[in-house]
């Protein structure tokens, strides 16, 4: 006879939720602000040096190894229940909403831009 193994638990859809969240969100908002920032510098002297775009460098799996020693523990599911579409789409969720919310807050150094393009037009 197999064995059923349950779904898991709404808390547990949570936890996976968050763990695949938060290392996207400190991505999402390292990537955009050191784009917005220093992108065009990057991509001029780093990018024809190597011949590699500013794309080609991730930061992705920095910060998830910074998101575990920082604690952020694994979701305590068996492998059945992992590879279940609940989980799945779970972590897939967190994911995008994670860096979603990640570059929304890594724009602000648009903050500290000036309107150079109205000021020289004024001139």
């Amino acid at each position: 006879e197999k064995l059923e193994v349950a779904p898991p638990s709404p808390g547990q859809l949570r936890h996976v939720f968050f763990h695949n969240a938060l290392p996207f969100v400190g991505f999402g908002f390292l990537d955009n602000a050191i784009m917005i920032a220093a992108g065009t510098q990057i991509e001029l002297s780093i990018g024809v040096v190597l011949g590699i775009s500013t794309m080609a460098g991730n930061l992705a799996g920095y910060v998830e190894a910074l998101a575990s020693r920082l604690g952020l523990s694994i979701p305590d599911l068996t492998p059945k229940q992992a590879d279940m579409w609940q989980t799945r789409l779970s972590a897939h969720l967190g994911k995008a909403i994670g860096v979603t919310i990640g570059c929304i807050l890594g724009m602000f150094p648009l903050l500290f831009f000036g309107d150079e393009e109205e000021k020289l037009e004024e001139k």
